[in-house]
């Protein structure tokens, strides 16, 4: 109580001194600008509030008035107070910049220019022959501006005509027009006519105008029919460039693929040149395959011009990896008789083609490991002259716990990866012919890793994926595995581990060997516009696994038939991940995020495979429980459990956050959060029926709470949050809300409840 009344006083103390202390910094004959007073008094017929109005007439108020807290200038006075800065990236500078702000000056304020913005504004909005005066009032050295508006009713438009309609363009302007954005009975506005210019602009450059120009289009309106209501005529500008007038075709399309910006020029001549498909291609040193560019140009001579192809190619070619710049020219051809064609030409500057990069990564786990990892990584950008992208890494790490209950549970591993990324659809015997705007990809991928888990046993794990990524659009991308194969071939089991299996024989599906063969689709989606106020984002995925085997073999019991003397595993698996994010006013955001997961295994497996399975708890989930200290169901996992056990995990998942992201100075922000969520079960052999799913599994939920901070260092974000558990699903059904036992005095509540989660990025 004491630090908040010290906190209000000197909150005083600062109002106190800001009034008292501007005015005498003022210069001679100035005041304070206050800000405006808007009034609006609005005819009878007009449907838009008052209210609605005033709004709108605030984005002509210029300048805004100065910043007060109850009735003080204090930004104002603390600009004064701190000085002028000698430097202009100094301290003084910088508390200058974040406590204070400049003074905004009543000679700065003109109400009758004002007034008249304003009156323009609501003629561009159609409220025509509408009234606006302003005037200013003076309190002290203050000074405020009084604006009244006197609002007529919006002209609407009546009828919407072309004029010269017997030009080609025209025609095709006025069709596309008539399912635009300017329609009879909307109310008129410049704004619509300015966006409708804009998108005709973009169309008739799809239709070959390769020359048209949206200020080409004019517009006038005629108010004077009456009843509030505008005849709209439009027409196209009669001293234009003739060339504007006229659909262009392809005449030739040239590429360059390896030019560069270094000096002396490189030969951009014709010479030497190779018709592939109609692309001349001029590869003098034979660095490319002619054929990759036959997939990545989307158009060919003798093809209309369009905008679309243009930006699709452009596209492409700066998709696919290998090039580091890509620019394209158009020019006219000048015989007289082909006017109005175009020739293309792309200039390519090829990116370095083998690069080696070593990664060490440095990490903390919330399961109370640390570890280390060290990768090497090759790449080679183009390794069969068609952009193909030949990745190898090879890696080392280890996780080790200083927890007295985990020393003898430290992980090692070591692994080798390899793929191959195509910049196509690539199916054996099958041609795919696409335009799409970005390049598809096709991954054949090959893994071995060698995990130690010490002093109890080692898995040899393989993996081989063979999948495609299409990505339909910027904000929709598919992803389709139609082969994922994993074989994990346990062994050198040592006599702890054997002794534990005895007291514990579930402990035995650690060390089972198994081959995992299936297909992953998976689709993402999200708002394209990432300025828009409102975000939505969705992944949804299915992964099935076993099901021509298993029907095959007739299998019906779990383990019951093999693949290559291996038993293989057979569920369906479902995921849908989305998250909503609601930007407010002063940069804060509202960000949420729902998760379900359902995975069923049938048949041939009585639990998924260890990597499918869900897991909950730690710093991007439930942020008031660690890792592997929480579920499946109500069941409390044990010391045993946690270091004998690869992953504690479940068969479904539900699971859901919400997160206020507050800015707090420059780069550093604040949350506040909440998490909900559990994963259950579908068998009892590895945590019995607390973890099994039950009709009543929502008085299984968990639920957290807490308070983070995050540091924006521009390539990484650094985030601490803080969570404590106000709901554990392993206490006695009735008294699982814990509220009544929160004590932040108590040493040993905080030892066991403070939660503190350091990671990169945002948890969702």
């Amino acid at each position: 109580m004491m630090r908040y009344r010290t906190a209000l006083y000197c909150l005083l103390i600062v109002l106190v001194a800001s009034s008292c202390g501007v005015q005498r910094f003022l210069p001679p004959g100035e005041r304070l600008y206050r800000g405006a007073t808007i009034t609006v008094e609005k005819d009878s017929a007009v449907k838009v509030s008052s209210r609605q109005l005033r709004k709108q007439l605030e984005l002509a108020d210029k300048p805004g008035g100065n910043k007060f807290a109850v009735g003080q200038p204090y930004k104002v006075w603390w600009w004064f107070v701190i000085g002028e800065p000698k430097r202009p990236n100094g301290v003084r500078a910088f508390f200058r910049n974040k406590l204070g702000a400049p003074p905004i000056l009543s000679s700065m304020v003109n109400p009758s220019v004002t007034a008249q913005h304003m009156q323009a504004f609501l003629e561009n909005l159609g409220y025509f022959h509408s009234v606006v005066s302003g005037d200013t009032i003076n309190n002290g050295y203050m000074t405020r501006a009084i604006y009244k508006a006197h609002v007529l009713p919006q002209y609407t438009i009546k009828n919407i005509s072309w004029v010269n309609d017997s030009l080609p363009l025209v025609k095709l302007l006025q069709q596309h027009q008539q399912k635009g954005i300017l329609q009879i009975g909307n109310g008129y506005r410049l704004s619509d006519i300015q966006a409708e210019r804009d998108r005709l602009d973009l169309y008739v450059k799809t239709k070959g105008y390769y020359y048209f120009n949206p200020n080409y289009i004019m517009a006038y309106a005629d108010s004077t029919i009456g009843n509030h209501e505008v005849d709209l005529y439009l027409s196209i500008k009669k001293n234009i460039p003739e060339i504007s007038l006229h659909e262009f075709t392809i005449n030739q399309v040239m590429l360059f693929p390896n030019y560069t910006l270094l000096l002396p020029p490189p030969d951009t001549s014709r010479t030497g040149t190779v018709n592939m498909d109609g692309l001349l291609i001029r590869d003098t040193i034979n660095r490319f395959k002619h054929r990759l560019f036959k997939n990545l140009v989307t158009y060919r001579p003798g093809k209309v011009y369009s905008s679309t192809d243009q930006n699709t190619t452009l596209n492409r070619l700066m998709n696919v990896g290998t090039f580091k710049f890509v620019k394209n020219r158009f020019e006219p051809v000048k015989d007289a008789d082909n006017a109005y064609k175009l020739n293309v030409f792309y200039y390519l500057t090829p990116a370095k083609k083998k690069s080696v990069q070593m990664e060490l990564d440095g990490f903390s786990k919330e399961n109370k490991f640390i570890g280390s990892q060290l990768s090497v990584n090759r790449r080679n950008r183009n390794t069969f002259k068609g952009a193909q992208l030949l990745m190898a890494k090879l890696y080392g790490g280890f996780e080790l716990s200083f927890s007295d209950s985990l020393k003898t549970a430290n992980n090692y591993r070591v692994g080798l990866e390899a793929s191959l990324n195509l910049p196509r659809m690539y199916l054996p015997f099958i041609k795919i012919k696409e335009a799409n705007l970005y390049p598809p990809r096709t991954r054949l991928l090959v893994g071995y890793e060698l995990f130690r888990k010490q002093l109890f046993y080692t898995k040899n794990i393989y993996r081989l994926e063979y999948d495609f990524a299409l990505k339909e659009s910027s904000n929709k991308e598919h992803l389709f595995s139609p082969l994922a194969i994993t074989y994990i071939n346990p062994g050198n089991l040592t006599d702890t581990f054997s002794k534990e299996t005895i007291r514990k024989p579930s402990l035995l599906v650690n060390t089972w060997s198994e081959l995992i063969v299936g297909s992953i689709y998976s689709f993402t989606y999200n708002t394209a516009n990432p300025f828009a106020k409102q975000q939505w984002f969705f992944r949804g995925s299915i992964d099935m696994a076993g099901n021509i085997a298993g029907l095959i073999s007739g299998s019906k019991h779990a383990r019951e038939k093999t693949l290559f003397g291996t038993p293989f595993a057979q569920y369906a698996k479902a995921d849908i991940d989305i998250r909503y994010t609601r930007k407010l006013n002063n940069n804060f955001q509202w960000v949420n995020r729902f998760q379900v997961g359902v995975g069923i295994p049938y048949n041939n497996s009585n639990i998924l495979p260890f990597s499918k399975q869900y897991v909950i708890g730690g710093s991007s989930s439930l942020r008031g429980f660690q890792m592997r200290r929480i579920g499946p169901g109500s069941y409390l996992p044990t010391l045993d459990d946690q270091r004998l056990y690869q992953v504690i995990g479940g068969d479904y998942k539900l699971q859901f956050n919400s997160e206020l992201r507050i800015p707090i100075v420059a780069k550093l922000s604040g949350a506040a959060f909440a998490d909900f969520g559990n994963i259950w079960t579908k068998d009892t052999l590895l945590f019995g029926k607390a973890g099994q799913l039950k009709k009543d599994f929502i008085k299984e939920i968990a639920v957290a709470a807490g308070v983070g901070l995050r540091f924006d260092a521009g390539l990484i974000l650094l985030r601490v949050d803080l969570g404590i558990p106000l709901r554990t699903p392993y206490l006695p059904d009735g008294k699982r809300w814990i509220f009544d036992k929160i004590d932040p005095t108590d040493k040993e509540w905080r030892k066991q409840n403070l939660i503190v989660n350091i990671a990169l990025g945002y948890p969702f």
